[in-house]
C-alpha cells in the first residue's frame, strides 16, 4: 500500500465566488428583514430628507428595509422593532 503525503502549502485551495451584483446584494432580504439603526437627529435628514428640522443631539431609531430605504423613525427602538413585527418583517439590529 502506497501513501502519498501532500504538502499543503503548496496546495493551490483558491476557490472562486460566484459574482453578486450590487443590486442583487441590496434585494437580499427585502420584503422580509428591516433593520433598526440608531441615529443622531444631525444625521436624520441624509436617510429621511423629507423629515422636519429637529434639535441637533437627539438620540433617534431608523428602521429601514432591507435595501436601505427608510422605513420609520422613532425615539424608541421598542417602536422600531414593533413596527417591524407588526409589517412581518424580522428586525435586526445595525450598529
Amino acid at each position: 500500500m502506497t501513501t502519498t503525503v501532500t504538502d499543503i502549502a503548496t496546495t493551490d485551495l483558491t476557490v472562486e465566488a460566484p459574482a453578486i451584483e450590487p443590486a442583487e446584494l441590496a434585494a437580499l432580504g427585502e420584503g422580509h428583514i428591516a433593520y433598526v439603526r440608531p441615529i443622531r437627529s444631525d444625521e436624520v435628514r441624509s436617510l429621511f430628507p423629507q423629515a422636519p428640522e429637529m434639535s441637533p443631539g437627539l438620540d433617534l431609531f431608523a428602521l429601514l428595509s432591507a435595501s436601505g430605504s427608510p422605513i420609520l423613525l422613532t425615539d424608541s427602538r421598542e417602536v422600531a422593532v414593533a413596527n417591524a413585527m407588526a409589517h412581518q418583517l424580522f428586525p435586526v439590529s445595525l450598529h
